[in-house]
C-alpha cells in the first residue's frame, strides 16, 4: 500500500464505515471539474494537499473562510473526484487523489499545483 493510499478497514468505527461517499473520478465530467477548480480557496486546498505530500486534516490547511464556508468547499472537491476524505479519531482527513485524477484528466493537477507552488513562492 503506498503512502497516501487509505486502509478503509483501519478507519471503520465500531463497525460502521465512516468515510463518506466519493465518485469514481472515471464517472466525473470535466464540466464538473473545471467548476470545482474555478474557487481560488478551493485551488489553494489542492495545492497545499499537493505541497504536503501527504493527508492533511481540514483545521490543517489555514484557509480564510469560516469552518461552514471550508466544509462546503471540501465537499464540492470531494463531489468533484478530486480528494477523498475519512477520519481518524474526530479528525476528518484529505487526500488528493492525484494518482486516480492524473490517469483521466492528465495534465489538469500539474497546471493547478504549479499555478499554486509559483503564488507560494511569490508570497514568501
Amino acid at each position: 500500500m503506498g503512502a497516501r493510499e487509505v486502509d478503509m478497514a483501519a478507519v471503520r468505527d465500531g463497525g460502521r464505515d465512516r468515510v463518506p461517499p466519493h465518485p469514481d473520478v472515471r464517472d466525473v465530467g470535466l464540466q464538473r471539474v473545471l467548476e470545482a477548480l474555478v474557487d481560488p480557496v478551493r485551488r489553494r486546498i489542492v495545492g497545499e494537499l499537493d505541497a504536503a505530500g501527504a493527508d492533511l486534516s481540514c483545521g490543517a490547511i489555514d484557509l480564510p473562510v469560516s469552518k461552514s464556508t471550508a466544509t462546503h468547499h471540501f465537499h464540492v472537491l470531494r463531489e468533484a473526484g478530486l480528494i477523498r476524505q475519512y477520519y481518524v479519531g474526530t479528525s476528518r482527513m484529505n487526500a488528493l487523489r492525484r494518482e486516480e485524477f492524473d490517469a483521466v484528466f492528465p495534465g489538469l493537477l500539474d497546471s493547478v499545483t504549479a499555478e499554486h507552488a509559483r503564488s507560494r513562492s511569490t508570497a514568501s
